[in-house]
């Protein structure tokens, strides 16, 4: 087994990792914050007092992780009981026995960066939750509305292609199904671009029709396996009398227009008939500034299916009786919000690991996922997918995501170099995107 690389972390002044550990993550912290006091007067009207001293007490707890964060103070354990507690402070002092700092102290700058963003986050979950009767609140909730919202007119346009798509699906021949396909992949593929946490928490909505860009953009997919997903899929429609299943998983990312366009996709593989279920999974907790939870799931397929245009609305309808009818699951579970890579998967959640071994194909989507599945590490770009995913392999996997972290691996030999010279931003800009699939050819 080759030697595993380091982890990509904020010890490397003027990174990714150190400006976002510098800057990015106390500017996610500071609206955090400023969110809280702007719903100071809710708090009281719905809790009197207590909301109140709720809301100071949180912005206390969520002050002093600032402090914490930005004079590199030790990272210490998560004091409140919650499901997931005891795992995060047993991986604390995991990583502490990596350490050789005299003190043996994980600190923000000179731990693995994944795992200090998602201790962020979750520290922020903490002190939400020792803050009741305020305990309930996504403070992420009003910048994941206000970016489907900024959205509409794109969400309408995605929406009417679909309804007219479904129309003339059984006139397609195979050729047409495919090209459909692929263009409803890669609307999803740049529908990542929407990444609250990579804005800072700042406005990422969707302005443009991204259908007409299409051909504009293909020239920014790094990485194209999208042949493999179809030859996949269709080969399983093809046996489905000896296989009456077919499982389609999509690990989600951000909820908002990314969301409308991975249920756009959703869709169109129930329609065409080229998947039968749809599994999504989602987050327990607000993560990430953006991530889906079960009620962003939820309150998007309400909110177009109450939109004001008919294909829309049609939409959103049709979502909901999926829904009802199991043919679309939802699932979240705590794994997804841990530090861990996904190669610990089958030791730390066995029976995810296990639900993911009955899938057909599991989609991967974002820039997180793509961190846990490679293990954040500072691997060279021609390495193979397969050999970065470290024996992670529960079912054919494919990540989608736009690039907006210092890490991709299965390049072609000299083609991450040769885009450094003429582009040193190009892995974080989210300009370039990647379809890279592992498993059977």
């Amino acid at each position: 087994m080759a030697v595993v690389p380091a982890s990509l972390s904020g010890q490397d002044v003027g990174s990714f990792a150190y400006l976002t550990i510098k800057d990015r993550i106390p500017q996610i912290l500071t609206k955090v914050i400023d969110t809280l006091h702007r719903h100071k007067r809710e708090f009281f009207e719905k809790h009197g007092e207590e909301g109140v001293e709720a809301e100071k007490k949180a912005i206390s707890l969520l002050s002093k992780l600032r402090n914490e964060l930005q004079t590199d103070k030790p990272i210490i354990p998560l004091v409140e009981k919650f499901v997931d507690t005891d795992i995060w402070n047993q991986y604390l002092e995991y990583q502490q026995s990596l350490l050789n700092e005299s003190d043996g102290k994980s600190r923000w700058f000179y731990s693995p960066w994944l795992f200090v963003e998602c201790y962020m986050y979750r520290r922020i979950h903490e002190a939400i939750i020792q803050s009741p009767p305020i305990d309930y609140f996504d403070v992420f909730k009003e910048s994941k509305e206000q970016n489907f919202y900024e959205s509409q007119e794109s969400v309408i346009a995605l929406c009417t292609h679909l309804q007219q798509l479904i129309k003339t699906i059984e006139d397609l021949d195979e050729n047409q199904l495919k090209d459909e396909f692929f263009k409803l992949l890669q609307i999803s593929l740049w529908g990542n671009k929407c990444d609250l946490s990579l804005s800072g928490g700042e406005s990422s909505s969707q302005k443009t029709d991204v259908l007409n860009s299409l051909e504009d953009l293909k020239p920014f997919i790094l990485l194209n396996d999208m042949e493999h997903l179809w030859s996949l899929l269709s080969n399983c429609k093809k046996t489905r009398e000896k296989v009456s299943v077919t499982r389609v998983y999509i690990v989600l990312d951000n909820s908002g227009f990314e969301l409308v366009t991975d249920l756009i996709l959703a869709n169109f593989l129930l329609s065409s008939e080229l998947a039968t279920e749809v599994h999504f999974y989602g987050k327990t907790i607000p993560w990430f500034v953006s991530d889906t939870t079960i009620h962003d799931f939820n309150w998007l397929i309400e909110q177009v299916k109450h939109g004001n245009h008919k294909w829309m609305s049609k939409c959103g309808a049709d979502w909901e009786e999926y829904v009802k009818m199991g043919k679309w699951v939802y699932h979240d579970h705590i794994f997804w919000t841990l530090p861990h890579e996904y190669c610990a998967m089958p030791q730390v959640a066995p029976d995810l690991y296990a639900e993911l071994q009955k899938a057909h194909l599991i989609l991967f989507k974002g820039d997180l996922n793509y961190r846990k599945l490679t293990g954040d590490r500072k691997w060279e770009f021609s390495v193979p997918f397969h050999q970065a995913v470290n024996g992670f392999h529960p079912a054919p996997l494919c990540t989608i995501r736009t690039l907006k972290a210092e890490i991709q691996v299965g390049l072609k030999p000299g083609q991450g170099e040769q885009l450094m010279a003429s582009e040193p931003c190009w892995w974080t800009s989210g300009k370039y995107g990647i379809f890279q699939y592992d498993g059977p050819l």
